[in-house]
């Protein structure tokens, strides 16, 4: 048919598609605009749609048309011919906009008259976004009278808005439908380089934002004034696409289809092919427009693929984000940017994701990557920029380390400056961890053991030299830096206590973080609870944030602004009640016992153990002994697939201190159900259980317990002769690593027991935790 394959007139009818009732109407009115302004005159357009139609009829074979057809048919066909032709002319000849003016006009003559009864006349679906974002605007702004009637109209286009622009998983639009309105969407759309979604990590944080930001009867504080979100820009998860296609990348998509073994081996080269691409032009001149629109403020480039953040899958910390100084020249900056960009890129088939997305059943989903660039919440403190305080939140406390904790009220893991120090585990350093409940119960007691476990290092931005650092708590406190009184308390040997004025000079090393005043005499825990409650009361399931803090000068005592980064609905998994700890185990079949921070759980049917010696560990000379220890573990974690084991080792599994643990990933680990670190108190190796971290969220979601075994605390029981004199299995798994058995031991438990299993019965609340065998 004529004029078919011109791209005016295929716009035109692709339009026209999204009115399949009002159709009829727009072209009688397109042709009157034809009519009038001269383009052609009535007559001749129904001269040629009859010439038309007849040598279409020529076209089919009909040698005697007025015989061959009958006149209903006929007649459709002119009127297919004339409607063709409408377009044609009127597509050739007037601008767009004039079409969109007509369609207007018959949309809005569609209504029968009264408020509230107004028809949407298109497919939100089918229809293109310019025509959404007009009519939701139009809509949003109707008078109470008329909003009634559109308000169903108004939810479909913002659904349909967000399933294209931010998330599709349904989980999140039922909730995100509610909150998030046609003007945050058009800011999204208006922020956002390149095609595609935002990703889940932004889906996540602009809801959370929105639902904070509404009134609630049940909030005790104003949070609309209380909390805000950083500057942030996106790039659309389609610009992913466009780089893989420039770059030929399209070949490293099946890699999550490969074996473990392929993966660890291909990543390092794909990482540096990626590193090497290079990246879609349209997508560079924006990225240099917004770094101008930024100037030298901070920036932090961030992860926020389609998977992450999502109910049941969090992807905690499994791809990477980048903090840039952003204080070198233009060029310097933006290839600074685009670098960061091609990392994160790279990190989705980075070994841990790859197996964590297998694990989650999700490696047949076509992973998608947009990325989050923000400004860094903070302020300037000589040549360092950080935040005030900087945390992670959980509306349920992840770990009871007293009775007097309610699991209900949440908790908190905070430090002074980026935030990095509190989701990451650090050597030799500790976060404030709050339960909220009781926010001045502390996991440990006495003054040496609150300075030993208090944070010492600050991570921060050095302006001058253009990186991320990490520098010494004393080099920033001093009784002069804004706000001190609320983070420190002064080490007097014997005691610690708080800074109750300022006016004398306090030495710097005296200084312990401990924020004791910030706890006790400011609103900053009842802001977090109502902040925490909140959003899981609409969420409907418990989550946790990532936020920074800002303080406010006042009196008598000080305000807050929250800076939310992140907000993600946590793990499914179900908390096990009603478990008991039996009373009446032999001791010959108790093995192990701990009562501090113990989860909530049962771990049945245990057939190996994996140990390795603490004492043997640390008397290790050879780092390279050390770190193949970890790819042991990783090997055995292979072997072992499909059976039911547990690891014990040495102090913090997962550390990047191999003095500290064992230098595993989750790559390493997990398979196995449990994750037992054990202090040896003597050796002056306390481990830190993970809650609250990254490595934590990655036990909680693939359901692997941590717990925290005290073998020189003479009220628990370890059960060394059963551990330490049974045959080793090490050899028989795996025979290539069989040298390593003085330091890795693997315990066949049915075989060395006589049938029996192990089961590990924990119970949170009474804090009690027993491994025991069993028939």
């Amino acid at each position: 048919m004529i004029g078919s394959t011109n791209p005016k007139v295929q716009t035109l009818r692709l339009a026209l598609s999204n009115y399949p009732i009002l159709a009829e109407k727009i072209r009688e009115r397109m042709r009157e605009e034809l009519f009038a302004k001269g383009i052609i005159a009535t007559s001749v357009l129904e001269k040629e749609a009859v010439k038309k139609a007849v040598e279409s009829q020529q076209m089919e074979g009909l040698t005697n048309p007025i015989m061959q057809e009958p006149d209903e048919i006929w007649q459709k066909r002119l009127a297919i011919t004339r409607d063709y032709l409408t377009d044609f002319y009127f597509a050739y000849n007037l601008p767009f906009s004039r079409f969109e003016e007509i369609v207007e006009a018959a949309v809005n003559e569609n209504r029968s008259g009264k408020p509230g009864k107004v028809f949407l006349a298109f497919n939100p679906e089918l229809a293109p976004w310019y025509m959404l974002f007009e009519q939701g605007e139009k809509y949003a702004g109707y008078p109470p009278e008329l909003y009634e009637g559109v308000k169903h109209h108004l939810r479909q286009i913002i659904v349909v808005l967000l399933k294209s622009l931010v998330s599709d998983q349904m989980a999140f639009v039922r909730i995100a439908r509610e909150f998030i309105n046609i003007f945050t969407l058009k800011e999204i759309k208006e922020r956002r380089i390149g095609r595609g979604k935002i990703g889940g990590k932004a889906a996540g944080m602009v809801l959370a934002y929105k639902i904070l930001e509404r009134p609630d009867p049940e909030d005790e504080f104003d949070l609309n004034c209380c909390v805000d979100i950083p500057e942030t820009y996106f790039i659309g998860s389609d610009v992913y696409y466009d780089f893989k296609a420039i770059n030929n990348l399209d070949y490293t998509t099946g890699l999550k289809y490969r074996t473990h073994k392929v993966i660890e081996q291909e990543y390092p080269k794909i990482r540096d092919a990626y590193q090497s691409s290079h990246f879609p032009e349209y997508a560079e001149t924006r990225l240099r427009e917004l770094l101008t629109q930024v100037g030298n403020c901070p920036i932090i480039v961030r992860s926020s693929s389609l998977l992450e953040d999502n109910f049941g899958s969090a992807f905690a910390g499994k791809y990477d984000s980048f903090f840039l100084p952003n204080q070198g020249s233009a060029d310097e900056n933006l290839a600074d940017l685009i670098e960061a960009v091609k990392k994160i890129y790279a990190s989705i088939l980075s070994p841990d994701a790859l197996f964590y997305r297998q694990i989650q059943g999700l490696e047949d989903y076509d992973e998608r990557m947009a990325i989050l660039i923000q400004k860094v919440k903070g302020e300037e403190h000589g040549k360092y920029f950080f935040p005030y305080i900087a945390g992670v939140g959980f509306s349920r406390n992840p770990y009871i380390w007293n009775k007097k904790l309610k699991r209900e009220e949440g908790f908190l893991r905070i430090v002074f400056g980026m935030g990095t120090r509190a989701v990451d585990r650090v050597d030799k350093d500790y976060p404030r961890m709050l339960g909220l409940s009781h926010p001045q119960l502390r996991p440990v007691s006495g003054a040496a053991d609150i300075v030993r476990y208090s944070q010492r290092m600050v991570d921060v931005i050095d302006l001058e030299e253009n990186k991320f650092t990490t520098v010494l708590t004393k080099e920033l406190l001093s009784d002069n830096f804004p706000g001190v009184q609320y983070l420190a308390s002064i080490d007097e040997g014997d005691f610690v206590k708080p800074i109750f004025s300022l006016g004398t000079a306090i030495a710097p090393e005296k200084m312990v973080l401990t924020f004791d005043n910030l706890i006790k005499n400011t609103d900053f825990v009842k802001l977090m609870k109502s902040i925490l409650k909140k959003l899981e009361r609409h969420y409907q399931r418990p989550v946790d944030i990532e936020f920074t803090v800002e303080l406010i000068p006042g009196y008598p005592k000080p305000g807050f602004k929250i800076n939310l980064l992140q907000c993600r609905p946590l793990s499914n998994q179900e908390w096990t009640p009603d478990i008991e700890v039996p009373n009446n185990i032999p001791v010959t079949d108790q093995i192990f016992t701990s009562n501090r921070l113990v989860p909530q759980g049962i771990v049945d049917n245990i057939k190996y153990i994996i140990y390795i010696d603490p004492n043997r560990y640390s008397q290790i000379a050879s780092n390279g002994v050390r770190l193949e220890l970890a790819r042991i573990i990783g090997r055995l974690n292979n072997r072992l697939e499909g059976e039911t084991f547990i690891l014990m080792g040495p102090g913090r599994w997962g550390s990047s201190n191999i003095d500290l643990g064992v230098k595993v990933t989750y790559a390493d680990i997990y398979n196995t159900r449990m994750l037992i670190e054990i202090a040896i108190a003597r050796k002056g190796v306390i481990p830190e259980v993970s809650y609250g971290t990254h490595f934590f969220q990655d036990l909680v979601e693939s359901n692997i317990y941590p717990l925290s075994l005290y073998p020189d605390n003479p009220d628990t029981v370890f059960n060394q002769p059963f551990i330490e004199q049974t045959p080793n299995s090490l050899a028989s798994l795996l025979p290539k690593d069989s040298s390593y058995g003085d330091y890795i031991k693997v315990i066949d438990v049915p075989t060395v027991s006589g049938g029996k299993l192990l089961r590990v019965a924990m119970n949170a609340e009474e804090g009690k935790a027993l491994g025991y065998l069993h028939t």
